[in-house]
């Protein structure tokens, strides 16, 4: 899963911005701007996810303003399966609770999977992809691709 990213370039300092994820941003120089571009949008999907409020899916069309230019930003997967468990729960209608009683777990069990800190299985995962009508499908990408894991 990726974010888009507006990347403008102040002297020799780099500011990358997330049209998709108010108040999101990082000012660096260096080398490592695509590093500190997927700490910052990974740390406000994760605190969105703590306030067990719904993080935005990505955008798939974007224009940068002038002066940028559009680049995109990987998640890690771990947590773009928990963005789309929670968007997939909500796009049912359900609450935590409601899918937690057709997996057959508590509330709290439950919880944990939408959560940044749980261990989430491939087990636990397809459970709740049953439970929602849904099936799990993983495509595995070479990185010499710039690709990641993909879970649908």
């Amino acid at each position: 899963m990726r974010y888009p990213a507006f990347v403008s370039h102040e002297g020799n300092a780099t500011l990358v911005e997330f049209p998709d994820a108010p108040g999101c941003q990082t000012f660096t120089r260096g080398k490592q701007v695509r590093e500190r571009a997927r700490e910052a949008i990974e740390g406000w999907l994760e605190a969105q996810l703590e306030d067990r409020t719904t993080p935005p899916r990505p955008s798939t069309r974007v224009k940068p303003p002038k002066g940028a230019a559009l680049d995109w930003v990987a998640i890690d997967p771990i947590l773009g399966v928990r963005l789309a468990l929670r968007w997939a729960r909500e796009d049912a209608g359900l609450t935590q609770g409601a899918l937690a009683k057709k997996m057959g777990i508590s509330q709290q069990a439950y919880a944990k999977l939408e959560s940044p800190d749980a261990n989430l299985t491939m087990e636990t995962l397809e459970r709740a992809a049953r439970a929602l009508g849904m099936r799990v499908e993983l495509d595995l990408v070479p990185r010499t691709t710039g690709g990641t894991a993909t879970v649908r």
